[in-house]
């Protein structure tokens, strides 16, 4: 590691550490020519695998259109930047479990709703009106009312659950 004061490449590690999420290490060197320390971080490259789009092109992975697109969707909404962030790796993490080299971007977009929906109902719709691109109102409705039906469903569960035998 060159030393960012002097150039020189001969230092020691003095502290390392592991980062709160446990994918980075942290660690402290110190030059033997100049005495200065500094810092760097370590962390494993992961390819991501390039994208396929509707029409037939491929374009590279690109994270920060990731985040645009969930940021678009929960603004304003009470979901803090760690759960979007929380959100990104475990999309990320998907797409990197598959193991290809290219992915479709219908995967990604699917990827995305499953964590909005999970996340932020107002969110999720937001997304799916974009994304599924629903050519009238009825189309969003519909989408909706499947979101109150699993919503009742879910909270019918909920107090099923609570409910205690006499």
């Amino acid at each position: 590691m060159k030393c960012p004061s002097c150039g020189h490449l001969d230092n020691k590690v003095i502290d390392s550490r592991l980062s709160r999420e446990r994918n980075v290490i942290r660690r402290r060197r110190e030059c033997f020519a100049c005495s200065r320390r500094f810092t760097t971080y370590e962390k494993v490259e992961e390819s991501m695998p390039a994208v396929l789009k509707k029409d037939g092109r491929r374009e590279p992975y690109d994270r920060d259109k990731l985040r645009a697109g969930i940021d678009k969707a929960l603004e304003k909404r009470p979901v803090s930047i760690e759960e979007r962030d929380h959100m990104m790796m475990r999309i990320e993490k998907r797409l990197q479990e598959k193991g290809e080299r290219e992915v479709a971007s219908n995967i990604i977009g699917d990827a995305v709703m499953e964590e909005l929906h999970a996340a932020d109902q107002v969110a999720y719709v937001r997304f799916a009106s974009v994304y599924r691109q629903f050519k009238d109102i009825n189309e969003f409705m519909e989408e909706l009312q499947d979101l109150l039906k699993e919503s009742r469903r879910r909270e019918q569960e909920s107090v099923a659950g609570q409910e205690t035998p006499a």
